[in-house]
């Protein structure tokens, strides 16, 4: 199991993930209340890395904007390698 870290930026105006010079972004349409962007996030990072929901798992960060992920089968090179290969850079 890989850890991926992500800056969250709640309420975008689309949910989006990408990788630029800083790292992987993922802008969520969620308010940080109650848990709902870390979830949208999470679902979204999945969705982006092509792996099921349930792979990716917050350890770290619930109530940072910096979050830590662990994700199987993917750490934070292999991340920012898929979402390049996406066009998500």
């Amino acid at each position: 199991m890989g850890s991926v870290t992500v800056r969250v930026h709640p309420r975008s105006r689309r949910t989006a993930v990408e990788v630029g010079d800083r790292g992987i972004v993922a802008r969520v349409r969620a308010a940080p209340e109650g848990g709902r962007a870390n979830d949208e996030a999470r679902l979204a990072l999945a969705e982006a890395l092509g792996v099921p929901g349930s792979s990716v798992v917050l350890r770290r960060g619930a109530r940072s904007r910096t979050k830590v992920f662990d994700i199987e089968g993917v750490d934070q090179a292999a991340a920012e390698m898929r979402l390049r290969a996406t066009g998500r850079a």
